[in-house]
């Protein structure tokens, strides 16, 4: 097996069990391994330290599959953390499993349905959306992998990943109900694995295009475009925050801001806002939020549907002295390094001081950031400092951030990436 041989003093990172190995800290590579080839990471006196995947063309130069000299990378290896990352998300109550009878969850003894703060019962209960595979937190570096009723939707982000696809396909599919698997792999960050954009059916049926799963998130139903829409279609990692915004916004005037296909603005609908304007610059996203509000019968006249740049929307607002009891801010990832983070700073600022102008005394923020650059601490930073230049005096209530399905291994912290924050105006 090639090995990847690194400088003095370069393993501690891995010692730690992180399980990226970045290229300056690579002193030498033997036998000329191909992209995405398992390779052995040895430490400058030969000591060995992971087996990872090889990634010539990225900044990080290599990803952990194993810390164990004995564990060998294959197929058996693959379907072991692909069945055992499947099973982190079953749920049962009293020992009884999910099923589903003519799409609806149901289980014996007048078990009640899975609440915001438990994982879904995907494998067996697949109306609702939900993370099967969580990248790194899952010991699979570069796998992302969601399910959507019968459909999973994978992101293979990673040199390694892409060398084992079609295995992985093929496991998904042993492992899982799943009709089909639609491939996303069209972010930036395959670039810089040296990977070409990816998009389309691996497995199974082709569908329709484009093509839009039906979920039920908290007895709402959302349609979910896997094969246009953002991310792999819907943003799973917000859904605790949802069923959050859903039990604050009873009576409120609520702004729903970069409101996608309406996620928080139908959830403050179904919580009893009093009126919801929700704003994005996808006349198509709003379409299908319009869609989604119309599925669940949620009364169309108390929401306002506004297609806009939420920077302008917000500051017109500002002077028209438009005021809100409860402003929504899931602004899209303005920072995905730390070396953008002081950049994106401003962008997060500014939208969090206009918030705090359009907002009435008593009023609730719910901010987020999903920048991996941008560390809580500074998020936290950022949002005082909006709120010292707008001149108001404001309080955390809460802290926020992504839901079970998207665990953050505790050796990779970059893992936590989304957080938010309840903010109340004094």
């Amino acid at each position: 097996m090639a090995k990847v041989i690194l400088k003095p003093s370069r393993e501690k990172a891995l010692l730690r069990r992180h399980p990226w190995i970045f290229s300056g800290a690579i002193a030498e590579v033997e036998g000329n391994p191909g992209v995405g080839e398992t390779v052995d990471v040895v430490d400058s006196g030969g000591e060995f330290l992971a087996r990872a995947a090889y990634s010539p063309a990225s900044q990080i130069g290599a990803r952990v599959w194993s810390f164990d000299s004995d564990e060998i990378v294959d197929e058996t290896f693959f379907r072991e953390r692909l069945q055992a990352a499947i099973n982190r998300r079953q749920w049962t109550v009293n020992s009884k499993q999910w099923t589903v009878d003519n799409g609806q969850c149901m289980a014996s003894d007048n078990c009640q349905p899975p609440t915001a703060n438990r994982l879904l019962p995907t494998a067996n209960c697949p109306l609702p959306g939900c993370r099967l595979v969580h990248a790194e937190s899952d010991c699979l570096p570069g796998l992302v992998v969601d399910r959507y009723a019968d459909t999973l939707v994978v992101q293979v982000l990673s040199a390694g990943a892409e060398r084992w696809k079609e295995t992985i396909a093929d496991l998904l599919l042993e492992l899982t109900d799943a009709r089909r698997i639609y491939e996303r792999s069209d972010v930036d960050v395959r670039t810089l694995e040296g990977l070409p954009l990816r998009v389309g059916i691996l497995r199974g049926e082709a569908g329709p295009d484009p093509l839009r799963i039906q979920i039920v998130e908290h007895g709402l139903r959302f349609r979910v475009d896997v094969s246009r829409g953002h991310k792999t279609g819907f943003y799973l990692d917000q859904r605790i925050n949802r069923a959050r915004v859903r039990t604050l916004a009873a009576g409120r005037r609520v702004l729903d801001c970069f409101s996608y296909t309406g996620g928080f603005a139908l959830n403050a609908l179904a919580g009893g806002a009093a009126s919801v304007a929700a704003v994005d610059s996808s006349a198509e996203a709003l379409t299908l939020a319009e869609e989604n509000r119309a599925l669940d019968d949620l009364p169309g006249e108390k929401i306002e549907w506004l297609e806009g740049d939420v920077f302008q929307v917000l500051r017109a607002f500002r002077d028209q002295r438009r005021d809100f009891d409860m402003i929504i801010l899931d602004p899209p990832k303005f920072a995905p390094t730390s070396s953008q983070a002081q950049k994106a700073a401003r962008g997060y600022k500014d939208i969090n001081l206009l918030a705090f102008k359009l907002l009435r005394p008593g009023g609730i923020l719910t901010t987020f950031s999903c920048s991996g650059g941008v560390s809580a601490e500074f998020f936290q930073q950022i949002v005082a400092g909006a709120a010292l230049d707008a001149g108001v005096d404001a309080q955390i209530i809460e802290h926020l951030g992504q839901s079970p399905d998207h665990p953050v291994a505790l050796n990779f912290p970059e893992g936590a990436y989304l957080k938010g924050l309840v903010i109340r105006k004094v």
